[in-house]
């Protein structure tokens, strides 16, 4: 007897026996409290209802990490079948069927497979999920007080400093159990992903057989409905009674924005040439009051310079010491003898009040230049002392 050659496996039989391993190490690569059992996706892949539930909350839970929000298995169902339709359409999930689903969960769970294998697609969900729950070791801010008083303590010298969870371990050394736990979940998670990205192709190929039988059911319905059709039922039967509606507000909302972005844009024009025209204006103004404030310096400078050539040039006179009687004499007076019948004689050492100014406008600018020296004086002995203090930061008044 001639010993039977054993038969070579087909392709087919090949993926199915590497599909329970695909989808096996999809459901581990996913976070362990959105972690669904590898037979809800099988389950879905028949469109059972059982499975229609389990992918609601797989899908909540799932967006809910990718958006940051917070979320409890508690949450009423409702609201979580309208959050994941509206992530979903925020993502851009074109697929209306899926929308149509019912609140109660009662049904849809291939439909969810599908959108669930589309995220898992499009906005590669598993990098995703595996970079926002990645347990955290070290410190991610630039600056920090513990690496200062940790530096050359930790063993990898290229690191050389402890992070805020590694001295919180010192410290607390019953917390490492609880991190230990925390990072065999994350290593396991990661072998799972690794596992996920060899046997990937064969998920996909998957996904084509279900796609191409729900083809074959739409095709069937399509001539189901039409056999339905001529048999005389009513048209209004075969669609949807609040479409016509819908759509007819959807046309007067779009008109309503045509017509504000329009205003809009007329009116945001009138307001920038007014401001425009505002803007020149006052640009004028500050040009002139500019122009003016320049020229009234200008012109002190020059009487102070006029009034330093002045006195330079002058004959040296006494100068003025202590206090001076205020004396108010006319420019014209009737007489100039006393009661006594004799002339006047004008003080030696009376001086007029212009003279008094323009000496007090000298000193004034005398003391104010001997200010500015003892200022930058002042700056550059403060400049010096700060360059010479280490992590001090000197902030000028």
């Amino acid at each position: 007897m001639r010993r039977r050659q054993p038969e070579q496996e087909q392709p087919g039989q090949q993926r199915g026996r590497g599909l329970p391993a695909a989808v096996g190490a999809l459901c581990r690569a996913l976070p362990p409290r959105a972690r669904p059992a590898p037979d809800t996706l099988r389950r879905a892949r028949f469109d059972r209802p059982q499975a229609s539930l389990d992918f609601w909350r797989l899908l909540y839970a799932l967006l809910k990490q990718i958006h940051g929000g917070k979320w409890t298995e508690s949450d009423a169902i409702d609201n979580q079948i309208r959050f994941v339709k509206s992530a979903l359409w925020y993502h851009g999930y074109g697929r209306p069927e899926l929308y149509r689903l019912p609140s109660d969960g009662s049904a849809g769970s291939r439909e969810l497979l599908l959108a669930f294998s589309w995220l898992v697609h499009r906005i590669s969900l598993l990098e995703q999920l595996l970079a926002r729950n990645r347990v955290k070791t070290g410190d991610e801010t630039s600056v920090c007080t513990i690496h200062l008083f940790t530096s050359g303590s930790h063993m990898d010298q290229i690191l050389g400093h402890f992070s805020v969870t590694e001295t919180d371990l010192v410290r607390q050394p019953e917390n490492y159990k609880q991190l230990l736990q925390l990072l065999e979940s994350e290593t396991m998670q990661l072998e799972a992903f690794l596992e996920w990205k060899q046997l990937e192709p064969v998920y996909w190929q998957w996904m084509e057989t279900v796609l191409d039988n729900m083809a074959e059911e739409g095709n069937m319905c399509e001539s189901q409905d039409a056999h339905v059709e001529k048999s005389g039922l009513p048209k209004a039967t075969s669609r949807c009674p609040w479409a016509d509606g819908l759509t007819g507000q959807i046309d007067r909302l779009s008109r309503d924005l045509t017509t504000l972005r329009d205003q809009l844009r007329k009116l945001v024009t009138h307001r920038k040439a007014a401001w425009c025209e505002k803007v020149k204006t006052r640009e004028e103004e500050l040009q002139k009051e500019a122009f003016s404030a320049a020229a009234r310096k200008i012109q002190e400078s020059v009487e102070l310079k006029l009034l330093d050539l002045t006195s330079l040039c002058a004959p040296e006179k006494k100068k003025m010491h202590g206090s001076c009687r205020l004396v108010f004499r006319s420019k014209h007076p009737a007489s100039k003898t006393g009661f006594d019948g004799c002339a006047s004689k004008e003080p030696v050492s009376a001086v007029s009040a212009a003279e008094v100014i323009r000496d007090l406008q000298l000193r004034k600018a005398s003391l104010g230049r001997e200010l500015k020296q003892l200022q930058e004086e002042c700056r550059r002995r403060l400049d010096e002392i700060a360059e010479g203090l280490d992590r001090v930061i000197c902030i000028p008044p």
